[in-house]
């Protein structure tokens, strides 16, 4: 759990120079002006200009003070400032406004966690986990929390619960140091035999490739190797390489009808040929441009009806399975969340939302002009 912003100088006479950044006028509608000061508050904070952009939503919230959006970046930014109690009065608004919320829940949990108040963090990070049963991050937190407080047994469970909401959840708590606690337990032992499981699966068949790929220590990704070989899971061949020869080590028969095999490039984006049918492709293709419109246009029934065109396997749901699993899940869980959380939470999501669309399409679109050609 790092910051994804390091502490910057605060600039001088920041106030003087942000406040007339947007004027409201008469003219215009005053969502306008807070979208517009929210959207300004996000590129200073792309930026890294914290303290700025915490001036611009405050400006915001001048216009609409329980706007949770808003709220939420506030809070973000002040924690990310290292003003923790700023940023846990501003979390408990948001909780005042919507004591389900997710997010909320977990960032005030991360605040007791910087703090080292871990009683404090769980308390508030299982309420993360009951608000939203699928937040992965939320379970990764909570593992981490029972880690430092040294309940072994609970944190593997909680880290599994993570991993099998999202997978990435298994490489990342590789070299996450709040697990030091569990990670001579057998049972992150085995997390770690599903992160060399899923390396192979990805194309990566080389001890080298393997530990490139998953931080693992060569000694630790050895030795998952070892256990995958006895399990029957792996096979092991060998390929020349000059004078020498050095081990390949491949999925069997079995673990791949199971898992499927796919690669993936470094942003995700599958690699794996698609179905040959040219109907299927412009099936899922039409799809995408339907989603994408629905999100554009913040309606959130429509964009719900159409990721079922998505999950459902006797419609595109197969395909996306077999060629766009991680997407497929991710799918999955938004469509779980917006029916919960409405319009903020596809606001909120927006732009991850048309992002994840685009690099299917990218793939889609390259597969059908080869098989029309």
């Amino acid at each position: 759990m790092k910051k994804l912003f390091q502490k910057k100088p605060v600039e001088k006479e920041i106030k003087s120079k942000n406040t007339d950044l947007v004027e409201e006028t008469g003219l215009v509608d005053p969502d306008y002006n807070r979208k517009k000061l929210f959207k300004t508050g996000v590129n200073l904070m792309a930026d890294e200009k914290l303290e700025e952009a915490a001036v611009i939503f405050e400006q915001a919230l001048r216009i609409e003070p329980n706007n949770i959006e808003t709220l939420m970046k506030l809070g973000y930014a002040r924690f990310h400032l290292e003003e923790y109690n700023e940023s846990l009065k501003i979390y408990d608004k948001i909780l005042d406004i919507d004591v389900t919320n997710p997010e909320a829940w977990n960032l005030k949990a991360l605040v007791h966690y910087e703090q080292k108040n871990y009683s404090k963090a769980l308390d508030a990070i299982e309420k993360a986990v009951e608000s939203d049963p699928t937040y992965g991050m939320a379970w990764y937190n909570k593992a981490c929390f029972l880690s430092l407080v040294n309940q072994v047994p609970e944190s593997l469970e909680a880290l599994k619960r993570s991993i099998e909401i999202d997978v990435k959840n298994a490489r990342k708590s590789i070299r996450d140091k709040d697990f030091t606690n569990v990670k001579i337990e057998e049972g992150f032992k085995r997390i770690v035999e599903v992160v060399v499981l899923e390396s192979i699966r990805q194309g990566y068949h080389t001890l080298g490739a393997i530990v490139w790929t998953t931080f693992l220590d060569k000694a630790d990704a050895e030795d998952a190797l070892r256990k995958l070989l006895e399990k029957g899971l792996i096979v092991q061949h060998e390929k020349r390489d000059g004078l020498s020869k050095i081990p390949i080590y491949d999925l069997t028969a079995d673990v791949v009808e199971r898992m499927g095999k796919e690669k993936k490039g470094l942003f995700g984006i599958t690699k794996k040929q698609l179905p040959k049918p040219i109907k299927n492709l412009k099936e899922l293709s039409q799809a995408i441009q339907s989603v994408r419109e629905s999100i554009e246009e913040e309606n959130v029934e429509k964009t719900i009806q159409i990721f079922e065109e998505f999950i459902d396997p006797t419609r595109s749901g197969e395909q996306m399975i077999e060629q766009f699993f991680e997407e497929h899940r991710e799918i999955r869980l938004w469509k779980i969340r917006l029916k919960d959380r409405g319009v903020d939470y596809l606001i909120e999501n927006k732009d991850k939302m048309l992002n994840l669309f685009d690099n299917i399409e990218v793939t889609v679109t390259k597969k059908l002009r080869n098989e029309i050609s």
